[in-house]
């Protein structure tokens, strides 16, 4: 990915789009050895990198990626909470996988037609999580209509995550983006692909109310304060060393 200089880019836009591309990648790497069949290990692990190549582009142009990535607290981390909840089983990523994916294919679809600084990253990006957002839809497809005990795992993934979707759609300072066209987008194409899947999303007050996390402000979920501990511990351990 190629971009604008980075004093053309707003930071906190930079760190908002690449912690959120750094965490996923992280989450999805932890299925490395786990993933239920092999042709998914190679998949999983290809989504990955594509977001670890979004996340290191886009931190660059807030300052040293590697400090970004691995000397931060936790409080300056600014990915909304959806990246950050665990994998549990497959239908859960899964689900994650199907909200999140989705979102980040239109948001890059609006800033690559724009003329604003991370025009030309997202118009690389946006065919790479197209394609992020395909293998979800397949995945939701198969799992929802297949057997009695994949549509109950799919179900529930949908409906455990779904209170973490509204922060999506909280305005990021920095991006040029129509917060309501990309939220009504996200829902057509989400209830789009659930309805075919069988499945429906959540209702009611409790599940179907969209209530927006504190992520982008630094306030994280207990699940990300262990993931970062992981994923900072080598670089911590051994500071300044080089390859």
């Amino acid at each position: 990915m190629t971009g604008a200089p980075a004093s053309t880019v707003p930071p906190i836009a930079a760190l908002a789009l690449g912690d959120d591309a750094l965490v996923l990648s992280h989450r999805l790497g932890e299925w490395a050895g786990h993933a239920p069949v092999l042709e998914e290990e190679v998949a999983l692990a290809n989504i990955a990198l594509d977001l670890l190549g979004q996340a290191r582009t886009l931190l660059s142009l807030a300052g040293d990626e590697d400090e970004l990535a691995y000397l931060r607290e936790e409080r300056a981390f600014r990915n909304v909470q959806l990246v950050e909840q665990p994998n549990g089983d497959f239908a859960h990523t899964i689900a994650r996988q199907l909200y999140f994916a989705t979102y980040q294919e239109l948001l890059y679809g609006q800033l690559a037609a724009g003329d604003g600084p991370f025009a030309p990253l997202a118009a690389k990006a946006v065919k790479e999580v197209s394609y992020h957002r395909d293998h979800a839809e397949h995945w939701t497809l198969r799992l929802g209509d297949g057997t009695e005990e994949s549509h109950r795992r799919m179900r529930t993934g949908l409906d455990d995550l779904w209170r973490f979707t509204g922060e999506l759609f909280q305005p990021v300072d920095g991006l040029d983006v129509d917060w309501t066209a990309l939220r009504d987008g996200w829902l057509t194409l989400v209830t789009k692909t659930v309805d075919q899947a069988t499945l429906a999303l959540p209702t009611g007050p409790q599940l179907g109310a969209w209530t927006a996390g504190a992520g982008r402000q630094g306030i994280h979920t207990e699940p990300f304060g262990r993931m970062l501990a992981e994923m900072q511990h080598l670089h911590r351990s051994h500071p300044g060393a080089t390859w």
